[in-house]
């Protein structure tokens, strides 16, 4: 089986490495990733991992992986902001507080669809001006659910998790290990 992920991201492509997987095709797909009026967070995420491998062609002897994270904290949904006031306004909504971190995996083989939703709790410690302007001149924070990477610099900022680190970084590797091996594509 081939293996194709509908995804641009080269932290989702850097995560299947880590299980050995080169991917033997990149399909990036096009949707609208608009939440819907009154849409909860998991609900959401979980569309839009099925949206994307909807949209992709899925030959008989491929796979598709695709994925969606998001941040939420109460209610609201974190997307990537769209400029740097509203990754400053992410922030500091998140100094001090836990949040969740959830990520939706799609494949899609010829035999179906397979999904799993993993929701992570991060906890942020309370963030000073200095951090939160130094993060923001980084420029880390463009592309990013929520605003941040866990993985590089805000990674100081988190004292603790509960659930998966890979799955907060974009594409958590246990779950998708077992999802590929049903679909046929050893991890």
């Amino acid at each position: 089986m081939k293996l194709i992920l509908g995804s641009a991201s080269p932290r989702r492509r850097e995560l299947l490495g880590q299980l050995g997987l080169v991917p033997d095709e990149v399909r990036a797909p096009d949707i609208d990733e608009t939440p819907q009026r009154g849409e909860l967070a998991r609900d959401y995420v979980a569309r839009m991992a099925r949206e994307k491998a909807a949209v992709l062609d899925c030959a008989a002897d491929e796979v598709i992986l695709t994925a969606d994270t998001t941040v939420t904290c109460g209610r609201r949904i974190l997307g990537k902001p769209g400029d740097e006031k509203e990754a400053a306004e992410f922030l500091w909504l998140l100094s001090g507080r836990r949040h969740h971190v959830m990520t939706a995996i799609a494949v899609r083989s010829a035999t179906g669809l397979r999904e799993r939703l993993v929701d992570t709790i991060v906890k942020f410690r309370p963030l000073s001006n200095a951090e939160v302007n130094g993060y923001l001149a980084s420029g880390e924070w463009q592309g990013k659910a929520g605003g941040y990477a866990i993985q590089g610099r805000a990674g100081a900022f988190v004292p603790w998790i509960q659930g998966s680190f890979t799955g907060v970084v974009g594409l958590p590797l246990a779950e998708t290990a077992l999802l590929l091996n049903a679909a046929g594509v050893s991890a």
